[in-house]
């Protein structure tokens, strides 16, 4: 009695697709299990919970303070009539508050472009340029980084005070371009390293100078490494209160100090503080989301040949 053809079907002859699943660590076939639309549903749910504070803030700025100081902001929801721009109304009625937001940006938008600019040329100069001593002092420069900022406080502030910087909106500036300095060369050094060399002696055998060759070939190419250090150093400053507490003073104090100010004198004006601080939050967030795409590619970058 012959057995049927097809009743048998010899390991050689399987699906590829199956000899490889059961070839593969138990870990890979869990993850592959688990990969699917219910790990993105649970993503999207830790998301949400993610942006409930944030979401808390707003509904709390457009409230007004007795309705606050009488139910929490998810009232809101079975009554929206409680919800008004009235506090929004009285922050910008606040001197204090409008000029420090103003100040915020007078801080970070220099301090941004000042470290990209002058981190972007260093970092050309240790990835392409030869000079004596150029591995030492890029070492020098790795070894900043781990400088902390509260071991600068009181010598820089004791320079500034020499030099007429103290209590300066120049001051601040200059303390956040340099300990933002470091990281920025460290990055972009790196990242410029990477670009093939044939590339650039092309562009030299064409006749392009440095500064020609740094403008239109290397600037070009290091796009998603230049923004992710712009997000970086955009939201440290920004969000900084430690610096500014310490060098600015009552005209140069940004957002973040002036909101500090007015929970220690007026402990109960809630309807300038909640917008003040859902303003001060979100304009980052604005910044992060309008750039994510290339923030994620220069986090990326290097990652695979």
């Amino acid at each position: 009695m012959t057995a049927d053809a097809g009743s048998i079907i010899p390991a050689a002859t399987q699906p590829p697709e199956t000899v490889v699943k059961a070839r593969q660590p138990l870990g890979s076939r869990l993850a592959e299990a688990v990969s699917g639309g219910l790990v993105r549903v649970f993503l999207i749910v830790v998301g949400l919970f993610w942006l409930v504070p944030t979401i808390g803030l707003l509904l709390s700025s457009l409230r007004t303070p007795e309705d606050m100081a009488v139910s929490g902001w998810w009232k809101v929801f079975t009554e929206p009539s409680q919800l008004t721009f009235q506090s929004y109304e009285e922050l910008l009625e606040n001197g204090d508050i409008t000029s420090s937001l103003l100040n915020t940006a007078l801080i970070t938008v220099p301090a941004t472009v000042l470290v990209v600019v002058i981190g972007a040329l260093a970092g050309y100069a240790f990835a392409w340029m030869d000079f004596p001593g150029r591995d030492w002092w890029f070492l020098a420069v790795v070894g900043l980084l781990v400088v902390p900022v509260q071991v600068a406080l009181i010598p820089i502030a004791e320079l500034f005070g020499k030099i007429g910087l103290f209590g300066s909106m120049l001051g601040v500036i200059l303390f956040h371009v340099g300990f933002g300095l470091p990281f920025a060369v460290f990055l972009l050094r790196n990242f410029f390293a990477e670009i093939p060399r044939e590339l650039l002696e092309a562009a030299r055998l064409d006749g392009a100078g440095e500064l020609r060759l740094f403008v239109r070939v290397v600037m070009p190419l290091g796009g998603p490494a230049i923004a992710s250090l712009g997000i970086f150093q955009f939201l440290w400053v920004w969000n900084d209160m430690l610096v500014a507490l310490i060098f600015s003073d009552s005209g140069s104090q940004p957002i973040t100090v002036a909101l500090q100010t007015q929970v220690r004198q007026f402990g109960n004006n809630i309807d300038v503080l909640a917008p003040g601080a859902f303003i001060s939050m979100v304009i980052p967030l604005a910044v992060f989301f309008a750039f994510q795409r290339q923030f994620v590619s220069g986090v990326m970058a290097g990652a695979v040949k």
